[in-house]
């Protein structure tokens, strides 16, 4: 376990542009048609006194995880990998088994926000999920607010399995009725082996028009919710790029963090990812 006073940035990405793979960056995202490597983050890291971060897939590949992996390798501040097999495969256990013998594989993320509904209830998953437990891997969960009941129901039948929502379930920053987001995630956060990452919040709000009191109110509902102990700062960069800069994306979660306890701040800000993921 890493020391208390370590940061950790626990979501962020890298890729080598492909207009093809990646055509989930569409024209309005032109800023990041590129390539985003670990010697591009490195000072932005040390500058923001980050001592380390964990890669996140953002393709649905075994190539995507081995790519990780490597890079991860290579660059001692890549703490841990969240990668991506394919949890409906009958070889989802021999496929684990393999990349496991990569230490920094931390977890494993698959891109549900773009499933159709009932993806998560699917007999298939739900066993590729019970697998991960086996090898000490937790899970990523990446939804839309839309799809939080049935997020719901699903880590409700893994009560032993490490889980975090990316990005707080990609609420619509600034939409007046929060009633189902609120609602859905206390329910959520009623289960002690879920965490939530206060990363993707500029992305989901008016990318030329925020300011830091938009995300407030949902600020609040994380850490009334899920305490200090299950919360964790991530900065999804690149793709917070499109609205804002690596600093003043990690200002508004500093901003709001400002009145808390040096303890408390830690836990945020590192130790709580550093736990989870077992870096």
């Amino acid at each position: 376990m890493m020391q208390s006073t370590t940061r950790i940035d626990s979501h962020q990405h890298f890729w080598k542009y492909n207009p093809v793979r990646d055509g989930w960056i569409t024209e309005d995202m032109k800023i990041i048609q590129r390539d985003f490597y670990p010697d591009e983050l490195a000072p932005i890291l040390k500058e923001n006194n980050f001592d380390g971060c964990v890669a996140v897939q953002a393709d649905q590949s075994e190539e995507e995880t081995n790519f990780l992996l490597e890079l991860a390798q290579q660059h001692s501040f890549i703490k841990g990998v969240v990668g991506w097999v394919d949890l409906h495969s009958e070889l989802v256990e021999e496929r684990l088994f393999y990349f496991r013998q990569h230490t920094k594989l931390k977890g494993i993320r698959h891109i549900v926000q773009v499933e159709p509904s009932g993806f998560m209830t699917q007999k298939e998953f739900l066993n590729g999920i019970k697998t991960l437990k086996k090898f000490n891997l937790t899970y990523d969960i990446l939804v839309k607010e839309h799809q939080l009941e049935e997020t719901l129901w699903f880590v409700n039948q893994f009560p032993d399995q490490k889980f975090v929502i990316d990005h707080i379930a990609k609420p619509n920053i600034g939409k007046k009725d929060r009633a189902f987001w609120t609602r859905n995630m206390a329910a959520i956060a009623t289960f002690p082996n879920v965490f939530c990452k206060l990363s993707g919040l500029v992305t989901e709000a008016d990318w030329k028009n925020w300011k830091p009191t938009d995300f407030e109110p949902y600020l609040n509902t994380i850490f009334t919710c899920y305490g200090m102990n299950r919360v964790m700062y991530g900065s999804d960069w690149p793709v917070c790029l499109v609205a804002g800069s690596y600093k003043q994306q990690l200002g508004i979660i500093e901003q709001y963090i400002t009145s808390f306890s040096a303890s408390e701040k830690q836990l945020v800000m590192g130790e709580n990812a550093a736990r989870f993921y077992n870096l």
